[in-house]
């Protein structure tokens, strides 16, 4: 029973030794108040269940892995088996997801999955990672996130260097068990306890990287595979590049559609005049932080607002109300980036991240910085975390396998101008799972499309794949809303 998931339930003692490992028990009852509860009839129940810190090792230390789960709402004639969930990160909670992803999906979707909700290792209540203060991560006002000058750049290294010193202590032994190809075999032993032959599976973002991961060790495990908003199969500190370009190309588009509404916004008649808007902004933060927002805080605002274009018209309305008062009230989050849940989100990330492939070198960061700020002097470097892999403590000798021709074809879905996921990390995973189709969803801007965009054609595509497996005889191309009306 789950009456209160705490940083308490971290590892348990070593398991006494068998001749054979004993399967996974999983006992459902009551879920903590962070999960909400679906309409009625239905219910949500959560449970634990306990794995091995290092699967490699049965018999050593074990953690608990918190677990959702809402059952199919359809007769046992419509019943397709179990559907894992997760909702990306790396760091974020799939606790609550079972009710909140499952919410949104098609209703025949609904009807035919138990839906699997759970909080990876390391996040959540499963063994939270704790890295402390993560190198004055949460320090209020931040430093300036894009260093200008050696010195700068000397105390940017500098704080990647605590960091991992940071995580390395607070984490200790679980350091290098915090990892994706540790979580796919998490996944198997929730598999086993389920009493599931296979498992059908729905991630997003990070969660398709889960998942790519989990058809590598268990390919014929896989039911049907449903990976949306992909991150590609390259390193991570690729991937954070990669990224970081995408969201120059998207902040140019967001200035320029300001700019279309410049009635509404007031910020300038041409994208160059609301970027020096949204440049004065920035430099009068960095120069004068208020109430502890300063440029870092300006800049992780920016990075989530880029990602979904339902949150421009806040960012714009934002940059408008602190050049026109310097207060900063619309700007700020709703939630505080120093709580409990973004610390351990926080820590997660960065510990997956590092656990799970190699790591640049010190000399490449500086130079892609560098290289970032002559393509644009102020560039969005929010998302980098893998930068502190170049300090890490524990180094993995091979990086995490991602898909397998043995696995049945999967569904790949994404956003034609996502510049969290770009769409290449999709067309590259699709050569690593043979006969899988790509869902593109053309003129759209937004992070995370299957239940979320409202889209009929990319939503009836994925139901059709997930309830009657129906794999599309090519890729499927649906039409997007366009940039936002404010």
């Amino acid at each position: 029973m789950l009456c209160a998931l705490t940083a308490t339930a971290a590892l348990l003692p070593a398991a006494p030794v068998h001749s054979a490992p004993r399967a996974p028990a999983l006992h459902f009852g009551a879920c903590p108040p962070s999960v909400p509860a679906p309409p009625a009839p239905e219910r949500v129940e959560c449970g634990w269940l306990s794995v091995p810190l290092d699967h490699a090792h049965p018999y050593g230390k074990h953690l608990r892995i918190a677990v959702s789960r809402v059952r199919a709402s359809g007769p046992a004639t419509e019943r397709r088996g179990v559907l894992l969930v997760n909702p990306g990160g790396p760091g974020g909670s799939g606790l609550p997801y079972a009710v909140t992803k499952r919410a949104k999906l098609p209703e025949r979707v609904r009807r035919s999955y138990d839906v699997i909700g759970f909080d990876p290792r390391g996040t959540g209540a499963s063994a939270p990672a704790d890295c402390g203060p993560m190198g004055g991560l949460f320090d209020s006002p931040g430093p300036d996130p894009v260093p200008l000058g050696r010195t700068a750049e000397r105390a940017y290294l500098n704080g990647l260097r605590h960091t991992a010193a940071d995580c390395a202590h607070g984490v200790a032994d679980a350091l290098p068990h915090l990892s994706t190809a540790e979580t796919a075999r998490d996944m198997d032993a929730l598999r086993t306890a389920l009493g599931a032959s296979r498992i059908s599976y729905l991630g997003v973002s990070y969660g398709t990287y889960l998942g790519a991961a989990y058809a590598a060790q268990f390919p014929h495990r896989v039911g049907r595979l449903v990976l949306d908003s992909v991150v590609g199969p390259e390193e991570w500190y690729d991937f954070d590049l990669r990224q970081s370009r995408a969201l120059l190309r998207q902040r140019a588009v967001f200035f320029a559609w300001a700019a279309r509404h410049r009635e509404r916004f007031g910020l300038g008649a041409d994208a160059a005049a609301v970027r020096a808007a949204y440049q004065r902004v920035r430099d009068g933060l960095a120069r004068h932080p208020v109430d502890g927002f300063g440029a870092a805080e300006f800049d992780r605002t920016v990075y989530r607002a880029l990602g979904r274009t339902e949150r421009w018209a806040g960012l714009a309305d934002g940059l408008r109300t602190f050049l026109r008062d310097g207060t900063t009230g619309p700007l700020r989050p709703a939630e505080p980036f120093d709580g409990a849940a973004s610390r351990t989100y926080e820590a997660a990330n960065r510990t997956v991240k590092c656990a799970d492939g190699q790591a640049p070198t010190p000399a490449r960061i500086v130079a892609d910085i560098r290289r970032m700020r002559r393509l644009d002097p102020q560039p969005v470097l929010t998302g980098m975390e893998a930068s502190v892999c170049a300090y890490w403590h524990h180094r993995p000798a091979h990086r995490t396998r991602l898909g397998s021709p043995q696995a049945p074809p999967a569904l790949l879905i994404a956003a034609e101008h996502d510049p969290v996921t770009p769409i290449e990390g999709a067309r590259a995973l699709r050569h690593r799972l043979p006969g899988s189709r790509l869902v593109t969803l053309h003129d759209d801007y937004s992070h995370g499309v299957f239940a979320s965009r409202g889209n009929g054609c990319v939503d009836d595509a994925a139901a059709a794949y997930l309830v009657d497996g129906t794999v599309p005889g090519a890729d499927v191309h649906c039409q997007g809303p366009g940039l936002p009306t404010p």
